[in-house]
């Protein structure tokens, strides 16, 4: 009966344990590396939950389940905070990434390739998203920045509809995608923002705050055709070179288990006798007497009135206009907008998400009025339904019946639209606030029942009355959305 009572009470006790499944395998070590309250080892597992922490000079390569990757680079603590794979059923898989401080680099395994909108890498403030994506990120507990080495991602703040608890990307106005196409560009949020900023790489790229290691899979954050080198995933090479990488990291120490390799350079047989150079004094010459001849003060004739010149006109500014386009090619149709171009031409990107881009160009600033109401006719518009299996293709989609209202005495807007495939027709609708400079945003669509597109936009005075907003949306749990709209002709009502 005891030894049943035991027994009953072991089987209890191996519950929890049970639950933590084996999230990846260290595949290479260096350095002040722990997993949990132990030193990490070549070749031990981590199992989900456990807290990851490197020193200074420390270094973590994890192998994931599904063959993905894992690194911390130096001063940085994370955790694999779930990793459960249904390769039956991957609808069912579950992955969480959690990066608390310092600087981590996550490649996609095969399962979360398939089953992207279940993937979810948090920092202390944001949400990551991907799509089959390799990138770096950097956090403290106010900032977080993102670099991206292939594929693309999404970035968003916590707050609203983004909690942390959640799994998948975030959507809404308050997100940004951020692909591999825009070459030295990273995405960073900062705590208290609205969304996150398109900035340019530079010292605060997360390669910057702690660079890779040689033996870390090549690739350059901003490139859109990396293919990362593939790690070495075989334990006893990883292990030869971690006795090498350990000089100097571990106290001259390497891993405890082999000596580390001391280079003596050979002894010096002869030297050669100093080289004694004889500077000969300056000799200085005095320069020549010149003697500038006195011209004699002309007579005065009379009082000159100063001769003003007259001083250019400053030319008026021209309206500032709305350009936008995809910033890069979407089932087979070519890029239509110079993203950088525009950038260098003073441009202001207002909006942008994984297909198109919508910027403002440099001209006299928006006045948005203060009275009354108008109405605006949709002129051209642009939609693909991206499918999370990479595998089928992307569907061009068409707008029809749209709508776009605005109320300058609530500073409010409106907008409506059929989104039109082969196979389906949906009803899309959004509502937000317009700004005094004309840049208006749709309310999260996940806590407002009215709204079921996320939509950024801008007005400006070009041809009478210009509109435009780029929108994105999730159609079921595998496709996205992501169009853009142009609107003109406005009639005040």
């Amino acid at each position: 009966m005891l030894r049943q009572l035991l027994a009953a009470a072991a089987a209890v006790l191996a519950v929890p344990m049970a639950q933590a499944e084996v999230a990846g395998t260290i595949i290479f070590v260096a350095g002040d590396a722990h997993v949990a309250q132990r030193a990490a080892q070549l070749s031990a597992t981590v199992a989900e939950g456990e807290m990851l922490t490197t020193g200074k000079d420390g270094y973590i390569y994890i192998k994931t389940v599904d063959n993905g990757l894992f690194i911390l680079r130096p001063s940085t603590k994370a955790r694999i905070a779930a990793y459960h794979v249904d390769r039956v059923h991957p609808e069912n898989t579950r992955v969480k990434l959690e990066l608390l401080s310092g600087v981590a680099r996550s490649q996609s395994g095969e399962a979360v390739k398939q089953a992207r909108q279940n993937f979810r890498f948090n920092t202390p403030v944001a949400a990551i998203g991907v799509r089959g994506t390799d990138f770096t990120v950097f956090t403290d507990q106010d900032t977080s920045r993102v670099a991206v080495i292939s594929g693309r991602i999404t970035l968003s703040g916590f707050g609203g509809g983004c909690l942390p608890e959640g799994l998948g990307p975030c959507e809404g106005g308050g997100s940004r995608d951020l692909s591999a196409g825009q070459k030295g560009q990273l995405l960073q949020f900062r705590r208290g923002q609205a969304a996150p900023q398109l900035l340019s790489e530079g010292a605060q790229s997360p390669d910057v705050v702690a660079p890779p290691r040689s033996d870390e899979p090549v690739g350059k954050p901003g490139t859109a055709s990396v293919t990362p080198a593939p790690i070495n995933f075989d334990p006893q090479k990883s292990l030869t070179l971690q006795q090498v990488a350990g000089a100097g990291l571990n106290g001259g120490q390497g891993n405890g288990k082999t000596p580390d390799t001391v280079v003596t350079a050979p002894p010096i047989t002869e030297v050669s006798p100093p080289v004694v150079v004889v500077v000969p004094p300056e000799v200085v010459v005095p320069p020549p007497v010149v003697v500038v001849p006195v011209e004699p003060t002309p007579p005065i004739v009379g009082p000159v009135e100063p001769t003003v010149p007259a001083l250019p006109a400053t030319p008026e500014l021209p309206d500032s206009k709305i350009v936008w386009g995809r910033w890069q090619p979407v089932a087979n149709r070519a890029v239509s907008v110079d993203f950088v171009g525009e950038l260098n031409r003073n441009g202001k990107l207002i909006a942008q998400n994984a297909d198109f881009a919508l910027f403002r160009s440099e001209g006299k600033a928006f006045v948005l009025p203060e009275r009354g109401s108008v109405g605006f006719t949709l002129q051209a518009s642009e939609a693909y339904i991206h499918n999370d299996n990479f595998a089928l293709p992307t569907v061009v989609a068409t707008l029809e019946n749209g709508v776009l209202n605005f109320n300058f005495d609530k500073r409010t807007f409106a907008t409506s639209f059929d989104l039109v495939s082969a196979n389906e027709r949906v009803g899309m609708q959004a509502k937000g606030v317009v700004v005094s400079d004309g840049r208006f945003a749709g309310e999260n669509r996940f806590i407002n029942p009215g709204t079921n597109i996320s939509v950024d936009g801008l007005l400006s005075s070009e041809n009478g009355g210009t509109a435009a907003y780029l929108f994105n949306t999730r159609l079921g749990s595998d496709r996205t959305v992501y169009g853009a709209t142009e609107w003109g002709k406005p009639v005040t009502k």
